[in-house]
């Protein structure tokens, strides 16, 4: 059942796509089914078909976060934290316990026997209750590296801008030489 289904969907994503190459926009506005265990599922593409681009959208957006110039200088801002209070969180349970009916018939008829009998049932419920304060590290400012770049993306005028970047960047741009080309996926912008 599953082979033949798959094979019926693969035939109509084949029709599908000779269809719309026959109308000269590809699969520009057309939709194209998938068919995968029991379930289909469909996309529908919009567009004219044509324009200029510089790649598909998931490789344009990714080469729109990199970015490259010359180094002129790192930073790393260590973590600072300070003493604080917060309310004091413990755990209290208790126990409640509750009576349970119990019934059983046997037989049949005007033969037919019930059974009644009762039982001790125990539960447990937890919650967690302020009890006092106690003192924690709060974090005020966390841990960051940073480049500065000269030349953003070729840019001339657009020098002395910092980006934050993961541990490893910064230290490939640390052992790196004054004024060498570094290109990087930034964190964010500033530092």
């Amino acid at each position: 059942m599953f082979g033949k289904r798959l094979i019926v969907s693969g035939a109509i994503a084949i029709l599908i796509g000779t269809l719309g190459a026959c109308s000269g926009g590809g699969n520009a506005g057309g939709t194209t089914t998938y068919g995968q265990d029991d379930t289909t599922s469909t996309t529908t593409s919009t567009g004219s078909g044509s324009g200029s681009g510089s790649g598909s959208g998931g490789t344009a957006s990714a080469q729109d976060d990199t970015v490259h110039g010359l180094k002129d200088s790192v930073r790393h801002v260590t973590a600072k934290t300070t003493r604080a209070t917060r309310p004091r969180l413990v755990r209290k349970c208790s126990t409640a316990t509750h009576r349970v009916r119990h019934t059983s018939s046997s037989g049949t008829g005007s033969k037919r026997k019930t059974r009644t009998w009762y039982t001790t049932e125990r539960s447990r419920s937890c919650t967690k209750v302020r009890s006092g304060t106690e003192t924690y590290r709060k974090t005020v400012r966390t841990e960051k590296w940073c480049v500065e770049l000269d030349d953003v993306n070729g840019d001339k005028r657009r020098d002395d801008a910092w980006y934050q970047v993961s541990r490893s960047v910064y230290g490939d741009a640390r052992t790196a030489d004054d004024r060498a080309r570094l290109e990087f996926d930034p964190i964010s912008e500033g530092c």
